[in-house]
């Protein structure tokens, strides 16, 4: 039985603006929250216990968060158009991007309105970009472009939405397309290894695992809504976990969105620690006036602790 742990923690600064678009864990288990609220970053440890926070900073649209080799924070901008670098204090240490000026729409270079990275094990960044393009680009660690592919369409290869990117310990990179509703996965070169269907919506992504036991996580970020009815009822916003070769093994959430513990409203972000615990960030304010007409609740869950995932340990036992 999986564990709704609506409790776990509450991201101070700003209710109405606190949404957690972006999570993620590092090597000690500390859990950061990259928010849309006053606190632009907020660190937890694994009980939810506050250790630091930031004030808003530099940053315009917070969407996308990585923890580095070296335990310093990356954080996507989208707003601003670039990835900053990080002490755990907030300090810059590296822009990657121009501030305020984006790439040409969808001209395939970086960038417009990225929306996260991942590293790749040789330490090449790949970053997912984004809203005003359709490309991944391959950068090395001090930010010089590499490479570029993708594409606005549907085709393998091609992306409607690159919302989020991971890379396992094989170099591999997945692609969360999101609007394509499906996972791509090429070698470090952008090489087509593989698309896995079955999702509706694919914001954030965690891997877990190596090898044959390697899960991936998905937050979905559910159906569109006119009219506040979804154009796909019954889909739901949920995390998904597949296998190794895109299986699904287990769903997690209701079917309907709602605020009760085993519902979401707008899954964005995800990440897992050690332990195998699943951390899911949701832009619930933002996406609530298109679920209901009724104000928000106070304190609406934008971040929540999945614990005890017995099916999906138990799949890769």
């Amino acid at each position: 039985m999986t564990d709704f742990d609506t409790a776990w923690a509450q991201v101070p600064g700003g209710a109405s603006r606190g949404d957690v678009p972006g999570v993620e864990v590092d090597a000690e288990d500390r859990v950061y929250a990259f928010t849309r609220g006053e606190a632009s970053l907020v660190m937890f440890d694994r009980d939810g216990t506050v250790l630091r926070s930031w004030d808003r900073g530099p940053f315009v649209d917070p969407h996308g968060i990585r923890v580095g080799p070296d335990g310093s924070l990356w954080l996507t901008d989208d707003g601003d158009h670039t990835i900053r670098r990080c002490t755990l204090d907030g300090e810059v240490l590296q822009t990657i991007g121009t501030p305020g000026e984006p790439a040409p729409f969808m001209s395939g270079r970086p960038f417009n309105k990225p929306t996260n990275l991942a590293f790749g094990p040789a330490g090449d960044l790949y970053v997912s970009d984004g809203y005003g393009n359709a490309h991944v680009h391959r950068l090395s660690p001090d930010g010089e472009l590499i490479q570029t592919w993708g594409g606005s369409g549907s085709d393998p290869g091609q992306f409607y939405i690159p919302h989020d990117i991971r890379c396992d310990d094989e170099g591999f990179v997945y692609v969360a397309d999101r609007e394509n509703h499906r996972v791509q996965v090429f070698d470090g070169d952008g090489g087509v290894q593989a698309v896995w269907g079955r999702l509706h919506r694919p914001c954030g992504l965690a891997i877990a695992g190596e090898g044959e036991r390697r899960l991936l996580y998905v937050a979905e970020l559910g159906p569109l809504f006119r009219n506040r009815v979804p154009f796909a009822p019954n889909l739901g916003a949920r995390v998904t976990v597949l296998g190794a070769g895109g299986d699904v093994l287990a769903r997690h959430g209701a079917r309907d969105r709602g605020t009760d513990p085993d519902q979401f409203i707008a899954p964005h972000g995800i990440a897992v620690d050690s332990h195998g615990d699943v951390y899911v960030g949701e832009v619930a304010n933002g996406q609530w006036p298109a679920y209901s007409s009724s104000p928000a609740p106070v304190g609406l869950t934008t971040l929540r602790k999945l614990s005890r995932l017995p099916d999906v340990l138990a799949a890769r036992a």
